[in-house]
């Protein structure tokens, strides 16, 4: 019986390893100008999202979605991309999907619920740390924390609030999972 337990665990595991990993998402476009073995500068170009307030990580999540699911006003499905940002904009957390690049600000489906909005993310240069395990507050504050210190030590100058990013569906597991933790810098 416990050669049974043993094998199922192997399975859900690689199966759930797998499935995550097969997923391909579209990426944000960007280019490594510097890195060193703390962090990476990035150039990003401007990128449309969808965006709204979070009130709770799942009810942000959801709604947006649900937009890239159709619920739209042209019901049109959107194909997920990667990464799922929060900033704190105005005191207020906001949770960001990024679109494909295929839109632009006139062919982007206008959402149905007022509470969603596409908005432009602007481009520049964003200091980036990479981290794996759980998207906690805890682990994001340690790593942005981590970022900040260096980025003060080496004289640039931070821009923006700490972007939180995360890459991988809820079924990767933590050891594999990509997070990072980001500011906009002048570089």
């Amino acid at each position: 019986m416990n050669f049974l337990k043993f094998y199922i665990l192997i399975f859900c595991t690689l199966f759930f390893f797998t499935y995550s990993n097969v997923m391909a998402y579209e990426e944000a476009n960007y280019e490594v100008v510097s890195s060193n073995e703390v962090y990476e500068i990035r150039k990003y170009s401007n990128r449309l999202a969808a965006e709204t307030i979070t009130t709770n990580q799942n009810n942000s999540f959801r709604k947006l979605f649900n937009y890239i699911s159709g619920s739209n006003k042209t019901n049109e499905k959107i194909k997920m991309t990667t990464p799922v940002t929060q900033i704190e904009r105005e005191g207020k957390m906001t949770m960001q999907f990024y679109l494909p690049s295929k839109y632009n600000k006139e062919d982007v489906p206008n959402p149905s619920k007022s509470d969603i909005k596409i908005v432009n993310i602007e481009g520049g240069y964003y200091a980036v740390i990479r981290y794996s395990g759980r998207a906690s507050d805890k682990n994001f504050i340690k790593h942005k924390d981590i970022l900040e210190k260096e980025l003060l030590k080496n004289n640039i100058l931070v821009l923006s609030q700490p972007i939180k990013a995360t890459y991988n569906g809820p079924f990767t597991l933590p050891m594999f999972r990509r997070n990072e933790a980001m500011f906009k810098v002048k570089f």
